[in-house]
């Protein structure tokens, strides 16, 4: 009697071998059932070489090349001469009114108001240079008029010169009646007085330590 059992071929064919490699392509997990492998990462690429640069056409004529860098170089020379001939010519335009008041200095401003109050008449004109014991102003121009209607004239007066040359009081206190006209122009305050007021308040020694740029009687 034959044993089939030792006979029993063993197994070939694609079915045994599939096995191995079904395997191999599986991971046990937590759940019992298979997952599969992760792919592999596909390799990094290769960098790419730079590209050369292009070589000129062999057929380029070398002759025209210099004639447009020529013509550029040309250009951009007429472009700055245009330049600066705009430049002079805004050089040479004249000033605004405004433009010329804002540079002068404070000492030119209370020069002009002193030779605009002696137009007026105006009496005892003293500059005083206090910019070193107040911040209020730079200079004072103290006068004085014979009448309400002489301190007036002296106000408008310098007013009307200072405005000639581009600069505005920013205040103006007293009237007709008060004795005493004071025009602010910011660096410069003037101060017109009649005689007996001049006399009353003695500016001039209440500032006693200012120095004494010029006096006029």
């Amino acid at each position: 009697m034959t044993d089939s059992s030792s006979e029993t071929p063993a197994a070939t064919g694609p079915e045994s071998s599939a096995a191995p490699e079904s395997a191999a392509e599986t991971l046990p997990s937590l759940d019992g059932l298979p997952r599969r492998k992760p792919a592999a990462k596909a390799a990094p690429r290769a960098a790419k070489a730079p590209k050369a640069k292009a070589e000129p056409p062999a057929g380029a004529d070398p002759i025209t090349d210099r004639e447009e860098e020529l013509a550029d170089a040309l250009e951009a020379e007429v472009e700055a001469e245009q330049a600066r001939l705009a430049a002079e010519a805004e050089d040479d335009m004249p000033l605004t009114l405004r433009e010329r008041g804002l540079l002068l200095t404070p000492l030119e401003i209370a020069r002009k108001i002193v030779d605009a109050a002696e137009d007026k008449k105006a009496a005892d004109i003293v500059l005083l240079e206090v910019s070193e014991l107040t911040s209020m102003a730079d200079f004072f121009v103290i006068c004085s008029g014979g009448s309400e209607r002489q301190l007036g004239a002296i106000a408008d007066g310098i007013t009307e010169k200072l405005h000639e040359e581009g600069v505005r009081p920013i205040g103006r206190e007293g009237g007709s009646n008060s004795h005493w006209t004071l025009v602010d122009f910011g660096c410069v305050i003037v101060h017109i007085f009649a005689v007996p007021e001049r006399d009353y308040y003695q500016l001039e020694r209440h500032w006693a330590k200012a120095k004494t740029i010029l006096r006029v009687q």
